[in-house]
């Protein structure tokens, strides 16, 4: 059993990154009145409590969610909306809970739009299933998301995006993750595809990088944010490669990158990428 647990690192900077760019594809599907669907490969527990035990240990939210409230509001159009649905999860003037990305992703779903959330860890999945209990729109499975992904795609509605999260314990998750992708989009090559991934090692990340850029895939765009210089130690930033961005995804990241490089970093340090692998316009 892996022994990975979110709720230690909930509302850090990678969140911050990874749920900004959620927030901008599922609104882009929104766009349109068909429904889409949706599905996370690694769920996790899908709310976070900061007040306890586990979060205090590491305090990792105050350098992550807590510096862009402290903006009061300030920024972008993308990172406001992103705020919002987080400060939502709480009451007015605190921060309490933070939204992993299935409780994000579900306030943005339609009557019309569908859910489904794979997770393995024991804990997390018994947290997921309380978290949408009777709720008909989300399915929560005690499932490896790799294998979820042959089986669910492609989907009814026939538009959707797929978020692979993996905790990256196994060093061949950065393979895997690439080939499960690959096998969603042979089967559902019109549909949208988020690879999250941590900056810990440079070297892991341009084979991510080159493996998707020879993967076959039409289009694949690099956001990437940082708060230290590699080789640090520990993680100092995060990424995700984003297959099928929507129309103006790009400008819409161009816009929010530096501000979040800015704020996220405020000793300065604070860097940023957004590069096309395949397909630039």
């Amino acid at each position: 059993m892996l022994s990975y647990r979110h709720a230690f690192h909930a509302g850090n900077f990678a969140d911050v990154l990874k749920h900004t760019v959620l927030v901008a594809l599922v609104q882009s599907l929104r766009r349109k009145e068909k429904p889409f669907f949706y599905l996370d490969t690694h769920a996790g527990a899908g709310r976070y409590d900061l007040t306890t035990a586990v979060a205090e240990k590491t305090g990792e939210w105050r350098d992550g969610i807590g510096l862009l409230l402290a903006n009061k509001g300030k920024g972008p159009v993308l990172t406001r909306a992103y705020l919002n649905l987080v400060k939502a999860m709480s009451r007015k003037g605190s921060l309490r809970y933070y939204p992993g990305s299935p409780r994000l992703v579900r306030e943005l779903l339609r009557p019309q739009d569908r859910m489904w959330l794979c997770e393995l860890h024991p804990r997390d999945i018994e947290a997921l299933r309380r978290e949408f209990a009777n709720d008909r729109q989300v399915k929560v499975a005690f499932d490896d998301g790799f294998q979820a992904v042959k089986a669910l795609l492609p989907p009814k509605a026939r538009r959707g995006l797929v978020l692979f999260d993996p905790a990256y314990e196994v060093k061949s998750d950065y393979r895997t993750v690439v080939e499960v992708m690959m096998q969603g989009y042979q089967r559902f090559a019109t549909g949208m595809f988020a690879i999250w991934y941590p900056l810990v090692e440079r070297a892991a990340v341009e084979r991510l990088w080159k493996l998707v850029a020879k993967s076959g895939v039409a289009r694949a765009l690099v956001v990437e944010h940082s708060v230290a210089i590699d080789g640090c130690g520990g993680m100092t930033g995060s990424g995700m490669i984003v297959v099928n961005p929507p129309w103006q995804f790009d400008e819409q990241m161009g816009e929010t990158l530096p501000w979040l490089a800015e704020v996220l970093s405020p000793a300065g340090g604070g860097a940023f990428q957004l590069e096309w692998l395949v397909g630039a316009p």
